[in-house]
């Protein structure tokens, strides 16, 4: 069966840094657009970062960019959201999600009914 687990959380001051990684034994990345998400206390699910498009075209949030890069290990079948500079606003629940390959980035970040595999969340916590 397919799979994603989001790890990597924790809790970190400002300024801080994480790596978060989703496993996803079973998949082929490259027939899949991939996304991060993340929801914190009170507020909507938020696309964070994603790629697809049939050629790993990106999207990142406006309020990440220049600060969290995604990327993919393919021989590991996992993908990375590097987060620097980390801002207590970034406190959430981080999750991973799949798709079709040819989803364009920005409407997988923007539309989460258009990913078809979800898996748990991990927690990420910027203490001020």
């Amino acid at each position: 069966d397919v799979q994603l687990q989001a790890s990597g959380g924790g809790l970190v001051q400002t300024g801080g840094s994480l790596r978060l990684s989703c496993a996803a034994p079973g998949f082929t990345l490259d027939d899949y657009a991939i996304g991060w998400f993340r929801q914190a206390p009170g507020k909507e699910r938020e696309g964070v970062s994603c790629f697809g498009g049939g050629d790993g075209s990106t999207y990142y949030a406006d309020s990440v960019k220049g600060r969290f890069t995604i990327s993919t290990d393919n021989a590991k079948n996992t993908v990375y959201l590097q987060m620097n500079n980390l801002k207590p606003e970034d406190t959430a629940v981080y999750y991973c999600a799949a798709g079709p390959y040819r989803v364009l980035p920005q409407t997988a970040c923007s539309y989460t009914r258009a990913m078809d595999y979800w898996g748990k969340g991990t927690q990420v916590t910027v203490s001020s």
